[in-house]
């Protein structure tokens, strides 16, 4: 067969993505649906075989196999080309065993090159809680195989982020190391932080007296409560921030939290909240719709 390399028009460093458009490219003019009656048949032996060059090439556990195979035949070449040298009778000579034993143990040396390829890279998913993703973690994963492993969860880690375990993955050959567990991160949401980069955004929710009158309240943060000042007159929308109490990701400052207040009436108000509502002067006066006007 011919060089899959030559097939391709390639060259023997190219990369993946470089056979596989050269595939493509012969793909598209050589399929049989593209060709004329008179030409098809010679054009469907080219798409075969461009598609078995592919095919032998298509990625790197196929190209060592290929490279495995075309070296194995060169070297069968080259011992029946030796043969073929050989004096009838030479090989009862002892002379002739010495180089035979040479020669085999040649090629088995060259075999155990030919077939020393690290192990391939395996993947996995890990789910994590929100609080685990930001402050870090220990879990584990069942590796293939039902092997436990614990996975060290960096504080800060995103949703979609990978962790790498060095050669915990599929088993080398010929000696080379194993290839490595490659674990992607999916981050639960959390019923009420949301994070954007290394801020951390809380909606809180506040009492008519403590956004009247102020009040320091216990407010949630993703290391534990801290306690807010919630200034005289707030409002729903009113945001304050809580400095570096965001996510601390290793090697960057951390971020901060921001909470926007909401002011939250009683389910049932009492008597005396609707009387005050009732009465109240000032709330005649007020229109919170003044912005709506123009509509």
């Amino acid at each position: 067969m011919r060089d899959p390399y030559e097939i391709l028009g390639l060259a023997r460093d190219a990369g993946n993505a470089e056979v596989k458009a050269a595939y493509r490219r012969l793909a598209k003019r050589l399929h049989p649906d593209a060709q004329s009656e008179g030409n098809a048949a010679r054009q469907q032996a080219r798409f075969q075989e461009v598609t078995a060059a592919y095919n032998q090439l298509k990625d790197d556990a196929a190209r060592r196999r290929f490279e495995a195979e075309r070296r194995a035949a060169a070297g069968a070449s080259r011992m029946s080309a030796f043969e073929e040298t050989m004096p009838r009778g030479a090989g009862d000579h002892p002379a002739s065993e010495d180089i035979f034993s040479e020669l085999f143990e040649g090629i088995r040396s060259a075999g155990k090159r030919v077939f020393r390829a690290r192990g391939d890279d395996q993947t996995y998913r890990l789910t994590v809680s929100f609080l685990e993703a930001a402050n870090g973690a220990r879990k584990r994963v069942r590796l293939t195989g039902g092997r436990m492993l614990e996975v060290n969860v960096p504080a800060g880690i995103d949703d979609g982020q990978q962790v790498r375990l060095r050669e915990q993955g599929g088993d080398g050959h010929g000696g080379a190391p194993a290839g490595d567990a490659i674990v992607t991160i999916a981050v639960d949401p959390h019923p009420h932080f949301r994070r954007e980069d290394r801020d951390i955004h809380l909606t809180l929710p506040v009492s008519l007296s403590e956004a009247v009158l102020g009040a320091r309240v216990d407010t949630p943060t993703i290391s534990g409560p801290v306690s807010l000042s919630v200034p005289a007159g707030s409002n729903t929308g009113t945001k304050l921030r809580l400095k570096g109490r965001g996510i601390a990701a290793e090697g960057s400052p951390a971020g901060d939290q921001y909470v926007t207040l909401a002011l939250v009436l009683p389910d049932a108000p009492d008597e005396a909240l609707r009387d005050f509502a009732a009465t109240w002067t000032g709330g005649a006066k007020h229109n919170p719709r003044k912005d709506f006007s123009d509509f």
